[in-house]
């Protein structure tokens, strides 16, 4: 039998730390994460041009069935995002126009759903930020009760309750709530040095170079006319 449930209070990082977080791009916070973090590739933004940090609010709703959703609309607060799993793979528009002004009402951030959405011009007008695994014009129906504020694995990544989600056009990158400060950190330090390597770019050095990628070739057996490895030039960078 499933544990239905909705738990209205959850844990959330400091606002200032998730507004922070919010300035780096997902795939700056995907590399300082080690690479970990991104739901899969195929969950795409409706409307390009937006990006928005907040604190997950989880919802694990059945097929066909967005129930759920209004109820974690009903017991979110202002700044959080609606994080939505699915008990099985479906691509029914299980949020629209309507779930949409409602959510806004309530101070809502945004959406990520692995699952469909439907009145999808709509949504781009209002400016309302979603993150779908597909647009699907198929209703739903609200019958069956899920759970709210519960750790989910939503686009294959597991997401808890307070975790922060990020998105922008890149994509949608997930940091766990215990892990922000650090996070925050080595982005930091990660921006500071694209920095430098986005100046020597631009007086034309070449990251084959500065990379050392000539002596990579090298050791992989790749032949390049002309090449000494062994003089190849080096240096630390960001890949």
């Amino acid at each position: 039998m499933v544990d239905n449930r909705v738990y209205r209070s959850i844990e959330r990082p400091d606002s200032k730390l998730i507004d922070e977080l919010g300035n780096y791009g997902v795939a700056t916070l995907h590399e300082s994460q080690n690479k970990t973090g991104l739901l899969n590739s195929y969950i795409h933004p409706i409307k390009n041009n937006l990006s928005i940090a907040g604190p997950a609010v989880t919802v694990l709703a059945h097929p066909g069935d967005n129930l759920m959703i209004h109820a974690a609309i009903a017991v979110a607060s202002p700044g959080d995002i609606l994080v939505v799993s699915v008990s099985s793979e479906i691509d029914d528009g299980m949020f629209g126009e309507l779930m949409a002004t409602s959510a806004i009402a309530r101070g809502i951030r945004g959406l990520i759903i692995d699952a469909g959405v439907r009145d999808v011009a709509a949504l781009r007008e209002m400016d309302f930020p979603v993150w779908s695994k597909a647009i699907c014009a198929k209703g739903t129906v609200k019958l069956r009760g899920g759970s709210v504020n519960v750790p989910i694995v939503c686009a294959g990544r597991y997401i808890c309750p307070g975790d922060v989600i990020i998105a922008d056009d890149d994509g949608v990158v997930c940091v766990r709530r215990e892990d922000v400060e650090r996070v925050i950190d080595a982005a930091h330090e990660r921006e500071k040095r694209e920095v430098k390597v986005r100046e020597r770019l631009s007086k034309g050095e070449l990251g084959m170079d500065f990379y050392g990628l000539w002596t990579l070739l090298d050791e992989q057996g790749v032949w390049v006319e002309g090449l000494d490895a062994s003089s190849a030039h080096h240096s630390e960078g960001v890949y």
